[in-house]
């Protein structure tokens, strides 16, 4: 398209002009935001096509990766980096007196994903192109996202994400390529040619319509695809009630995970799992079939990857077409679906496994419900035949009982592999939360370690640390990452430890002007920046946070003589809309903020600060910003965690628990380049299952800790009232069930001692520097490569 400056130039004011239909000199930046944006889209267009044409003649096994959230931040500056023509594009506007970063600034974060989950799905896409990988994206198309979070009062409030106002520039609408999905209605059976044939009567229809994103990889032609699902109201509907019909319909792909707490919702997210995995499977198999005549050989050639349980009503609706609409016996479908299917577990939290209630998914998907109950009914007689009279064990691995479909019960048994996301994880998956199910199969379960796009979170995140980096040892590291390892022999190199030191204070110096224009707090850019940003949960632990907050502050208030090195405390999540508790949370460190941040007598030793709103964007410029990075999870609970990654490979250390990923980094740098503290995991599951842990003697026997959490109720915060009794009872009263109470000492102790180890910025830099170095391993491209050597089979 264009091969140099000039012609970049010449084109872009041409293109302005055509698209906005105005002088280049009245056009404004959005206007150069949509021509910038559809100009390289077109750009690869030509890739993308190939792409798929190289796929289809290549006849070689292909991925489909179906999850209910991807959360991709903004795309312009990552495409550009992929393409190689960042520099080139920066310039030319630079020379027609145009900003790129403002410019950048107008693209709306994507509103398709929450947290961990969908990161890591928009990680792996990077990495599929990058490597060449023959993967492809499905998912949902969400009008609002989760949400907007805005801090009103210390209190969470939630407004729509609005990230489709101006419309999507990297999307292609598809309409031709639309498929019918039904809901309701009922089934019935008749005998044909011989055949027993099932039929979906009076179903009320929705159609799926696709909008296709390129996937463009780095320093690579291949542009793979992520199709995202609209639900739209069918043309001619029969339906009594028009509006009610297209009301219900529209709000299919209106927001991620809409509140279950009651029915309605249910029916909801169970509508939007259906529709991602019946629209997906159902365009799989359309392309699939333009090549071969039968599916005889569909699990050889196509891989799909369920991640985590929302989409794993993929099984019976493979089973459905196979059945159904391609003729084949039972006993066949079976063997095809259970070697097509592989599925990821993220977590061991039980009541994160999700299950509905048959009285809810019997009538809204009747097909659906025949076959799960049908795979329910022939795996319980295949138990039954290898622990006769075993009731109870049978009930406890059913996938249908008590009146709920199990849904990580039916992923493992129609699926031909079950992976965890840490060696911890996957160790606690097959030892204790699905010991049964991996005695049963030990074949299928195995470990993927997480991993994050490198790329993203340092070359555009933090492109002085990676020009630094490129400088040192090359540029081969942004394509293998594992040459990162090169850096450490720079461990004792004077100079080259200062300049980490100089970035690191430039990039606080840029978070330290967000928080002055969002916040109205001035920061120190040398204190210590230590962070926790992630989704907020109670096992996630940001109340052992604001605890210790809490308890410095008291030894200030009572010690004219205690001094610390200063700290800017930085909190970043979202609490789901229907979790109480965690609300409470977050109005708990607001009003600490509020205390702390406008006590003089304080001065500038504590700063504590809610970043509202935090999403990808938002992380690409706290994570170069960090120097303490908190993983403190209850040991145990964090799947994995990423993160922990992103801030590593920004040099940022970590203080954590034993707990996911964590052990692999700890394992990576050595005990000397990370501050672990608390429980392990085997303790806490320990605890957990034979009791013996009383949080009201730690409350009794640790003056800070009674200190504390007696502010949480005795009139220490004006003006909230019994605003965190809540919380003061979750420790007190119900036991602590995260030990936060247990894990309190060694924390605080821990702190005391990284405080101590920062003031001597040699020490603390060459520590950063072993974690950069280490961190390639922690690459996406690691664990894709990982994913299609040894579960995908793909090349």
């Amino acid at each position: 398209m264009f091969s140099n400056k000039i012609e970049f130039k010449e084109t872009f004011i041409k293109r302005v002009e055509m698209v906005c239909g105005k002088s280049f000199s009245e056009s404004t930046e959005r206007d150069y935001y949509q021509t910038l944006g559809g100009m390289i889209r077109e750009y690869v267009s030509n890739d993308w096509i190939k792409t798929n044409e190289r796929y289809l003649a290549n006849k070689g096994k292909q991925v489909y990766y179906l999850s209910i959230e991807y959360l991709l931040g903004k795309l312009l500056r990552q495409n550009l980096i992929n393409l190689g023509i960042e520099e080139t594009v920066q310039e030319g506007l630079m020379e027609l007196g145009i900003d790129l970063g403002k410019v950048e600034e107008l693209e709306a974060d994507a509103g398709l994903g929450n947290g961990g989950l969908g990161r890591l799905a928009a990680c792996f896409l990077d990495s599929l192109a990058s490597l060449n990988l023959p993967g492809h994206g499905h998912g949902i198309r969400y009008k609002h996202g989760l949400f907007e979070q805005k801090i009103v009062d210390g209190y969470q409030v939630e407004l729509p994400e609005q990230w489709l106002r101006s419309g999507n520039v990297w999307e292609v609408r598809k309409a031709d390529l639309s498929v019918k999905i039904p809901f309701w209605g009922k089934v019935e059976s008749k005998i044909d040619n011989g055949r027993l044939v099932f039929q979906h009567l009076n179903a009320e229809t929705v159609t799926a319509v696709p909008h296709d994103m390129p996937v463009i990889g780095y320093n690579s032609d291949t542009v793979n695809t992520l199709r995202l699902w609209n639900a739209e109201p069918e043309q001619f509907p029969f339906h009594h009630d028009i509006l009610k019909y297209k009301r219900e319909t529209e709000s299919i792909s209106e927001f991620l995970y809409p509140d279950d707490t009651h029915d309605e919702g249910k029916i909801l997210r169970l509508k939007q799992q259906y529709l991602l995995v019946s629209a997906s499977i159902q365009s799989i198999i359309k392309s699939y079939r333009k090549q071969h005549v039968n599916l005889d050989h569909f699990h050889q050639d196509v891989c799909i990857h369920i991640n985590d349980t929302h989409p794993v009503l993929a099984i019976p609706e493979l089973m459905r077409i196979l059945i159904d609409e391609e003729g084949y016996d039972w006993e066949h479908a079976w063997d095809i679906t259970r070697h097509t299917i592989s599925y990821t577990n993220h977590t061991t939290l039980s009541e994160a496994l999700e299950k509905w209630p048959t009285r809810i998914f019997q009538p809204l998907l009747p097909r659906i419900y025949m076959i799960v109950n049908e795979i329910n009914e022939r795996y319980c007689m295949e138990l039954w035949e290898q622990f006769p009279g075993d009731w109870e064990y049978i009930r406890k691995l059913a996938i249908i009982a008590d009146d709920y479909v199990r849904m990580a019960h039916l992923a493992i048994v129609g699926s031909f592999s079950v992976n965890g996301v840490a060696k911890l994880h996957t160790e606690i998956l097959k030892n204790r939360e699905m010991k049964d199910f991996y005695q049963l199969y030990p074949e299928k379960f195995n470990n993927k370690t997480n991993g994050i796009a490198h790329r993203r979170w340092l070359l555009k995140a933090n492109p002085a640390l990676a020009s630094l980096i490129t400088e040192s040892i090359g540029q081969r590291w942004a394509k293998t990452p594992s040459e990162l390892i090169q850096l450490l022999k720079y461990q004792n190199d004077s100079s080259f430890l200062d300049q980490l030191t100089k970035i690191k204070r430039e990039n606080k110096k840029v978070l330290a002007e967000i928080i002055q224009s969002k916040n109205g707090v001035t920061v120190d850019p040398d204190a210590i920046f230590d962070v926790q940003v992630k989704r907020l949960h109670a096992y996630k632990r940001q109340l052992l946070k604001v605890l210790h907050i809490m308890y410095l502050y008291n030894r200030f208030k009572e010690d004219s003589s205690f001094s610390i090195v200063p700290r800017v405390f930085i909190f970043g999540a979202k609490a789901s809309p229907g979790y109480y508790y965690a609300k409470k949370i977050i109005k708990l460190i607001n009003t600490v903020a509020e205390k702390v941040n406008n006590d003089p007598s304080i001065s500038n030793k504590l700063k504590v600060i809610f970043l509202e709103n935090y999403r990808v964007s938002l992380a690409e410029k706290i994570f170069p910003a960090a120097d303490l990075s908190e993983q403190i999870s209850t040991a145990s609970k964090e799947a994995s965690g990423t993160g922990n990654m992103k801030f590593m490979i920004n040099g940022a250390l970590t203080v954590g628990t034993l707990d996911g990923a964590n052990v692999e980094i700890r394992e990576l740098v050595g005990d000397s380049n990370i501050f672990t503290f608390g429980l392990t995991a085997e303790q806490v599951l320990h605890y957990s299952q034979y009791g013996g842990y009383r949080s009201k003697e730690y409350y009794h026997h640790d003056n800070r800790i009674k200190q504390t959490v007696d502010q949480l109720v005795n009139g220490f915060f004006p003006g909230v009232n019994n605003e965190f009794e809540p919380i003061f009872d979750s420790l007190i009263e119900e036991n602590d069930q995260y030990f936060v109470l247990k894990d309190f000492a060694s924390y605080a102790d821990t702190q005391k001692h990284i405080g101590e180890t920062f003031t001597n910025q040699q020490v603390w830099q060459k520590k950063c520097l072993v974690n950069i170095a280490q961190a390639g391993y922690f690459s996406s491209d690691r664990t894709i490569q990982e994913y299609a050597d040894q579960i995908w089979k793909i090349k």
